[in-house]
């Protein structure tokens, strides 16, 4: 039992430590510049990505019905026309 509290005890000192030293000044600064970069980039969520991905398979299959339409209406004219 006193191994896990001394554990304990040194987890809690080396988080204070970590807390309080310039390792968590940098993190904040990296943090920082990281969310700006990113809010210059043009990102969408992954729902926004996930509709229009969605849309496009729609898109897709509709396309290709219509190939197929044109391709039969094409093959009567030239049957009609022999």
């Amino acid at each position: 039992m006193s191994d896990t509290k001394f554990f304990d005890e040194l987890s809690a000192k080396l988080s204070e430590l970590v807390k309080n030293s310039p390792a968590r000044d940098i993190e904040k600064n990296a943090r920082a510049l990281l969310m700006q970069g990113f809010a210059k980039l043009d990102l969408v969520t992954r729902e926004e990505f996930d509709i229009q991905a969605e849309v496009l398979a729609r898109a897709r299959q509709q396309l290709t019905t219509l190939e197929a339409r044109v391709a039969q209406l094409e093959a009567q004219r030239n049957t009609a026309e022999e």
